[in-house]
């Protein structure tokens, strides 16, 4: 038998006993063998061996109960339930009327009791003092107080000042607003009442009034959830942070704010923050593919510095280009003339990073070492990701001279980096 609270400290709150309708009061038994609905009986019906249905004697039972000590001896737990009820109904603070609540105890009683294990508990001061602490608890609760997250303190005040009209009559220390949205919406209720004699269609349009009743609250408690979620109690506050953004990423939010009452508020902004990140992403990579163009270029210069005739077709193709002429592809004859010596590559980037055989290579192909680590960078990732390289493909992934990616693509084959596929 195993002892556990009860539902409240009022009997009416508790299901009546299944013997004889009574109103439980505590201590009574509840059938552990019968549910889902909790079978409970009152001590009298119990010891009579009261059956009902499925419901037998020899059933293994609990004795619900609150009489017993949960924090410090001397405080039952029904006891801190009613402190704690009194607390909410009473204010923080008005002891004396905490103890007229709850009768049993003294206002220094409740005062020293409260502050002891509720206050400077270390098991619940970060929980009741710590607002940073709870913001994301609140968030996900809809019916307790409104946090203020662009706030590290709630403001609170006076009555009917621009600030306290600026919070829609917000109420701190109530969580509420002075002024419900749909205010009247109680009206409505106020005079209807089901009795037995109603017609069908008089029962069923009052049923219709109840139901558009309901339907008008959910509406009151969504609005509630959206100003609680995106902290737009202190709007002053809340507009201070949106300044911090930068000029672009205000207009997004001054164009996509309809739209956060349908997603969260970290979803909301992640997804203006997003849309931001790809704005600077589509900057950074024309930024990277002028930089590759560049090193192209440098690679075309390089190639046809020492011939003057090819250098200068290569410049005038190049103006064309920038134009936005076609140009004319003029064929480089080389015959005739001696072959173009081994490029120098005293001083060029990343020469350093080649062996012996490679900075042959490059000398001989009359290719920078920044070209030629990244196409081998890129041979080799292609290579791993397909498990070998035809030179067909090496050629589609190298947009230079197909004589030139043949060397590369067989140096490569023969020093071991690449497999042929």
């Amino acid at each position: 038998m195993d002892r556990l609270a009860s539902f409240g400290n009022d009997p009416f709150d508790k299901p009546p006993c299944r013997g004889c309708s009574s109103y439980l009061v505590e201590p009574y038994i509840k059938c552990v063998e019968c549910g889902p609905s909790p079978f409970l009986l009152c001590l009298q019906c119990f010891t009579r061996g009261y059956e009902y249905k499925k419901h037998q004697s020899d059933h293994k039972y609990e004795i619900m109960t609150s009489d017993f000590p949960v924090l410090e001896p001397g405080w039952t737990a029904q006891e801190e339930m009613a402190l704690l009820e009194a607390v909410m109904d009473c204010g923080f603070g008005n002891w004396q009327d905490v103890a007229y609540q709850m009768r049993t105890k003294t206002k220094e009683e409740c005062e020293g009791h409260y502050m002891k294990n509720f206050i400077n508990n270390p098991l619940f001061s970060s929980t009741l003092l710590n607002l940073r602490q709870m913001e994301d608890h609140l968030s996900r609760t809809a019916d307790t107080a409104i946090p203020f997250k662009p706030t590290d303190d709630p403001p609170r005040p006076s009555f009917d000042s621009q600030l306290s009209r600026d919070m829609a009559g917000y109420m701190p220390a109530r969580a509420d607003f002075m002024e419900e949205f749909d205010n009247y919406a109680e009206w409505d209720l106020k005079d209807i009442d089901f009795v037995d004699d109603d017609s069908d269609i008089l029962h069923a349009l009052k049923v219709a009034v109840v139901d558009i009743y309901h339907s008008r609250l959910k509406e009151r408690q969504r609005r509630k959830k959206i100003i609680r979620d995106h902290g737009l109690i202190n709007l002053r506050k809340f507009q201070i942070l949106e300044r911090r953004y930068p000029k672009e990423v205000q207009d997004l939010y001054d164009v996509m704010r309809r739209f956060a009452r349908v997603v969260g508020p970290i979803e909301h902004d992640k997804f203006i923050e997003s849309h931001t990140c790809a704005k600077v992403y589509e900057r950074v990579k024309r930024m990277r593919e002028d930089e590759r163009r560049k090193r192209n270029m440098l690679c075309d210069i390089l190639q046809y510095i020492h011939d003057s005739r090819a250098c200068q077709q290569w410049l005038h193709k190049q103006a064309a280009i920038d134009a936005g002429i076609t140009p004319v592809v003029t064929t480089i004859t080389t015959s005739g003339r001696r072959s173009a010596p081994p490029l120098n590559l005293t001083g060029l980037p990343g020469t350093e990073k080649l062996n012996e055989r490679e900075k042959e290579l490059c000398q001989v192909v009359r290719l920078v070492p920044g070209a030629y680590l990244e196409y081998k960078q890129a041979l080799l990732n292609e290579c791993r990701r397909q498990g070998g390289l035809r030179l067909a493909q090496a050629r589609s992934l190298i947009k230079i001279d197909v004589n030139k990616t043949r060397k590369i693509y067989d140096f490569l084959i023969k020093e071991g980096y690449i497999n042929k596929a």
